[in-house]
């Protein structure tokens, strides 16, 4: 029987483009959105911040010397929340039925900008009993540490745990800790796959 109800974050309840911020941040640096993603990536910078190991204000000053720009914090904090779509890709009624019945959580590698927005901006994050946060574990899925964070948050056996994410590295880690897990296609397919585990949220 499942009693905890595991949600992954970007791509399965919130899109994603980064492409956006990349745009935005190109009308303020000397290289085009197509050469930003790989001056970020040949640091490990990014990684270093979502596992917590860079506070915010030095993420933003060491990302900006990266890119040579010169964008005050406040500014690189829209622009590197502007990654995040209006509409949710499941419904805020769903998570609100299964907390109801189950213990439900968020586990996400993300960042304290990124998070600190989304959670100001979408309203279907208030209905979770806990956030299981890489920057706060102070590790990444697919590292068993965030899985044993989660776990440990669930209060349960693991598998008496549901899991999904977009990603299937991600849900193959889970079921490595024991949990059941599916990779997140579409909601339609999520309801499947809970109505198959006689998960409830109606």
């Amino acid at each position: 029987m499942i009693r905890t109800v595991i949600f992954d974050l970007g791509k399965v309840i919130i899109p994603f483009d980064f492409r956006r911020g990349y745009r935005a941040m190109a009308e303020l640096c000397p290289y085009s959105a197509d050469e930003i993603p790989s001056r970020i990536g040949s640091t490990d910078l990014v990684r270093r911040f979502e596992t917590g190991k860079v506070a915010p204000q030095d993420f933003v000053r060491q990302l900006c010397a990266q890119l040579e720009a010169d964008i005050d914090y406040d500014r690189f904090c829209r622009i590197w929340s502007s990654v995040f779509l209006p509409d949710t890709l499941i419904s805020e009624a769903l998570v609100e039925g299964l907390r109801r019945r189950y213990r439900v959580l968020l586990l996400s590698n993300t960042n304290a900008i990124h998070f600190g927005m989304v959670r100001e901006s979408y309203p279907i994050l208030r209905h979770f009993d806990d956030y299981i946060l890489s920057h706060e574990v102070g590790a990444m899925k697919p590292s068993p540490q965030i899985y044993q964070a989660a776990l440990a948050s669930a209060g349960c056996e693991p598998g008496e745990c549901f899991f999904t994410d977009d990603i299937a590295e991600y849900v193959a880690a889970a079921k490595q800790a024991g949990i059941d897990a599916v990779q997140f296609l579409s909601a339609s397919q999520l309801q499947r796959e809970m109505r198959q585990r006689g998960i409830e949220w109606e």
